[in-house]
């Protein structure tokens, strides 16, 4: 039932499901698409009792709930159902804001459904990098074989299921880009790559290249499906779209792929990661000073998300990611000073608050470090800000790298910064990242960045 009381009141104070375009909801978050966002107030939305704040950002009302946001969302769902027009995926109003905002918006739209597996088959991946580090296992082993074909298929059939998201994000038919994205992954078209076959189509030569494991192609070709869709549907009777749409955009966006969009998209990724890495060796340790030290700032408002792209595409096509090496360290900084308020506070509530968000801290979710105790008292949030900033930089500085996937935080994402020749300085030095985060955040946070005085305001 609290659940339900939740979300009965925030769907009240964001104006009722009449005003309700879309929702979704990410680890902490519910991300509320609405017709008139002016007749929220925020004031009342965060009195809510289970609402940790309110972010506008990217033409979206975020509802900061925390780690049970996904019961409250359920519970959304339910109300919603045939009272809105959508109520989980696609966005059906016009682009809002200017285009980085759109950006953004796209980007949450396509990976944000994906997230999860994203981090759990990497965290895999991490688990079983270590196990061979420490000889624990070996590569010929039956268990150890499944266990990898578990953790690397997301990655492999990653244009399948990004094309599915990707189709609900672009408001276009979520089975033809999947469908698009598993012809780019077709056992005889790669087949012919491997093998220098040639192929052609009308007599127009097509340029083979891998997209196993890519990111951008598939993406680019929804976005063409979602464009084309709109003109086919001004030309086909109403009767026989159902099936008539569906077979034209398949002939005519999977040859354009092929053809064009995909090589121009392979050029593009690799374009991509080599702008990033080209940037990160300028100076990785002021890269990871400043990077580190705004990442959580760029995660209030929700522009992480552009970068998430980044990082798995840096994976993709060179097999390591070095900035979010720098970044990973934000999330123990964060709980590192929420800490430092549970060790400092005399009011009990918020005393049991910020030792559970340092638990959360610790399993990779910072938001309710961030937004129910660092954040209200302001300078923990600073000190944390400092703590991210010396261990960024003490990531650059030892050349720390992400291996084979994405970690999204916590403590069971470390493994997946082991390398394949094993436990390296690398590696070490990206531990001492986490640790100098910690503890100059905890320690700032005590010494300096936090009264002892009772803070009622926070109690919430």
């Amino acid at each position: 039932m609290k659940y339900l009381t939740i979300a009965e009141s925030v769907l009240k104070e964001i104006g009722g499901p009449e005003n309700v375009l879309s929702v979704l909801h990410c680890a902490t978050r519910l991300r509320f698409r609405l017709k008139d966002e002016a007749i929220v107030d925020d004031g009342k939305v965060k009195s809510i009792d289970g609402v940790m704040t309110v972010i506008r950002s990217g033409g979206q009302v975020q509802v900061v709930i925390g780690e049970d946001v996904s019961y409250v969302f359920r519970q959304i769902e339910l109300l919603l159902s045939g009272k809105s027009a959508v109520t989980s995926g696609t966005e059906a109003e016009k682009p809002q804001g200017n285009i980085i905002s759109r950006l953004v918006n796209v980007l949450s739209g396509i990976f944000m459904p994906l997230i999860g597996v994203i981090a759990a088959t990497g965290i895999l991946k991490g688990f079983l990098a270590a196990a061979l580090a420490l000889n624990l296992v070996d590569k010929t082993n039956g268990t150890y074989e499944v266990l990898f074909i578990i953790s690397d298929a997301f990655y492999y059939f990653m244009p399948i299921l990004l094309g599915f998201s990707a189709g609900k994000a672009f408001n276009t038919s979520p089975y033809v880009t999947a469908t698009i994205g598993a012809c780019l992954v077709y056992p005889q078209l790669i087949e012919f790559h491997a093998t220098g076959k040639n192929l052609s189509f009308l007599s127009i030569p097509v340029l083979l290249m891998s997209y196993a494991q890519s990111v951008v192609p598939v993406i680019i070709a929804a976005k063409a499906t979602a464009m084309t869709e709109v003109v086919i549907k001004k030309i086909i009777p109403v009767n026989l779209q159902s099936i008539f749409v569906p077979f034209f955009l398949l002939i005519i966006i999977t040859p354009a792929t092929l053809l064009a969009i995909g090589p121009a998209s392979i050029y593009l990724s690799k374009g991509l990661a080599a702008l990033s890495i080209g940037l990160y060796t300028l100076s990785p340790v002021v890269a990871g000073l400043i990077l580190a030290g705004v990442w959580q700032i760029a995660i209030i408002f929700g522009l992480h998300w552009a970068f998430i792209p980044i990082f798995i595409n840096n994976v993709t096509v060179n097999g390591f990611d070095p900035i979010n090496a720098m970044l990973y360290c934000t999330v123990f900084a964060q709980t590192g000073a929420a800490l430092g308020v549970a060790l400092k506070t005399r009011e009990v509530k918020l005393k049991a608050t910020a030792y559970s968000a340092t638990l959360s801290g610790f399993l990779g979710i910072t938001e309710p470090a961030i937004y129910s105790v660092n954040l209200p008292s302001k300078k923990p949030f600073i000190m944390a800000s400092i703590g991210s900033a010396l261990g960024g930089a003490t990531a650059g500085f030892f050349s720390a790298k992400m291996f084979g996937g994405f970690a999204s935080g916590g403590v069971f994402g470390i493994p997946m910064f082991i390398g394949p020749t094993g436990l390296t300085i690398e590696f070490y030095g990206f531990l001492a990242s986490l640790v100098i985060a910690f503890v100059v955040s905890l320690g700032l946070t005590v010494a300096i960045g936090y009264k002892t005085e009772p803070r009622l305001e926070t109690a919430k």
